[in-house]
């Protein structure tokens, strides 16, 4: 008899694609590697990122200052390290925000089609003219004098900056969703789901989104770094 090959799931697939491709694991390993750096910093360095050594000033890098200090005797490795956590957490949290939002939409939208799609993207449109950046400086600049005692102010700040900006990011996703979920319910798949009864909860839920699995993973790639960007620029400006 011949032997009968092993199936392969997605998941491995793609694991074997990445390591055979010396770039990307590069790629994947340094981002590790940040990773890691920020959330292990505490652990790493003697300072604190707001200590100060006026006496000592602006040096370069050393043994005992890695990325060396700034004017106000301040060490760089230790403000990278921390400043890193904060990065990450708003990019991985806003972008988780604005994923759910455009996936949702995006899979109602082009699941259902009618009236409901063209409501949806006209609304779609109509943010899209929006200008974000100063839609995300409005939301700050509104909620910023808001006293919450349950809270500690800085990790409000904090979930403010992750609902604003992923309160507008999310519009390019759902409109890429809608175009695969357009695509998809054609299929003979869809169609036998729909013939035996299921629910569209169920056709949604288990046989639209983990097939639109791809382009949303591509997108979140460049959404994490547009949303750290802006994250920067409000931190600029005074608002992040």
């Amino acid at each position: 008899m011949d032997k009968i090959d092993k199936s392969t799931s997605l998941w491995s697939d793609a694991l074997r694609r990445l390591c055979r491709n010396r770039l990307a694991l590069f790629g994947a390993v340094f981002l590790l590697l940040i990773v890691l750096l920020s959330v292990f910093a505490p652990w790493l360095t003697q300072y604190e990122y707001f200590e100060q050594d006026l006496v000592l000033g602006a040096i370069g890098p050393c043994r005992e200052h890695w990325f060396g200090t700034d004017t106000l005797g301040r060490d760089l490795f230790t403000r990278v390290s921390y400043g890193g956590r904060i990065s990450l957490l708003v990019g991985a949290c806003a972008t988780s925000v604005s994923l759910t939002i455009g996936v949702l939409w995006g899979t109602i939208s082009g699941y259902f089609g009618g009236h409901i799609d063209r409501v949806m993207m006209r609304i779609v449109d109509i943010m899209y003219a929006l200008p974000f950046t100063i839609f995300v400086i409005l939301l700050m600049v509104c909620f910023d004098d808001v006293e919450v005692r349950w809270i500690d102010p800085q990790l409000f700040t904090l979930l403010l900056l992750f609902m604003a900006i992923g309160a507008v990011e999310w519009l390019t996703m759902a409109r890429i969703v809608r175009g695969q979920v357009l695509t998809l319910k054609q299929q003979a798949f869809i169609e036998a789901a729909v013939t035996l009864g299921l629910s569209r909860r169920r056709i949604i839920l288990r046989h639209l989104v983990p097939n639109v699995l791809g382009p949303i993973i591509v997108y979140t790639t460049l959404t994490i770094p547009s949303v750290m960007l802006l994250e920067a620029f409000l931190s600029f400006l005074g608002l992040g």
